[in-house]
């Protein structure tokens, strides 16, 4: 079954979904994790085994949206007020994705500049974001470009790590500039990125992550998170 747009059907799907969790909510698993994210997010209060196995059953019975409406889909999963919703969005729109379109990016760049934080960021860009530039690889250089140029840290922590599990694929050269670019950022989530992604880029190219880092001056935090394997 295909949820359609347009209609009440799509808003209902999550609210099904919604309604499900609610079922289960723990007010102490909410009162944690809220805390854990700093208190940015309402949580119902269902832990992630639980939620996915929810998930997997839900999914069973009612299917998943038409791909076509997946941007409407997003946009109801992110005016939700519990972020397990925003978590469900992403696994939804996840399976969806198995064939990207090339309208997808619309949907992607929603989910990382609204309510965003490291737990769907991170998820976003290296499952995402990955599958659609694997699949449409000349979209990754001017799409990126515009993703360094915004100044949001969040889209540029996400073209910092897309290529994460690309491994003998990753675009080397693209990523050490951007990394560059960004290597004397005193924001948190950009140091940890350049970090995590020399850190993953070692495992396939250590000579190479090695010569990036004792050339260029990172911060510390970033330089400290390269060489983790290296050392």
């Amino acid at each position: 079954m295909k949820f359609e747009s347009m209609n009440a059907s799509l808003n209902e799907y999550v609210t099904g979904f919604e309604d499900l969790l609610k079922l289960q909510t723990d007010p102490l698993v909410a009162q944690g994790a809220s805390a854990y994210m700093r208190n940015q997010f309402d949580f119902i209060g269902v832990k992630a085994p639980a939620r996915r196995e929810s998930l997997r059953h839900y999914l069973k019975m009612q299917g998943l949206p038409a791909h076509e409406h997946l941007f409407e889909f997003v946009e109801l999963c992110w005016k939700r007020p519990y972020r397990e919703i925003q978590y469900f969005g992403m696994e939804v729109v996840e399976k969806v994705m198995k064939k990207p379109l090339l309208s997808d990016v619309e949907a992607l760049e929603y989910m990382i500049i609204n309510r965003s934080w490291w737990d769907t960021v991170d998820f976003i860009a290296t499952h995402l974001a990955s599958r659609y530039f694997m699949h449409f690889q000349v979209e990754i250089r001017p799409r990126t470009r515009v993703w360094m140029d915004s100044g949001n840290i969040w889209l540029q922590r996400s073209a910092l790590l897309f290529q994460l599990s690309w491994k003998e694929r990753t675009d080397v050269d693209l990523l050490f500039h951007y990394m560059e670019e960004l290597s004397q950022e005193k924001e948190f989530f950009i140091e940890k990125a350049i970090g995590w992604a020399l850190r993953q880029l070692s495992r396939t190219y250590p000579k190479q992550v090695r010569q990036f880092v004792e050339s260029h001056a990172l911060r510390p935090l970033s330089r400290r998170e390269a060489l983790r394997l290296l050392t």
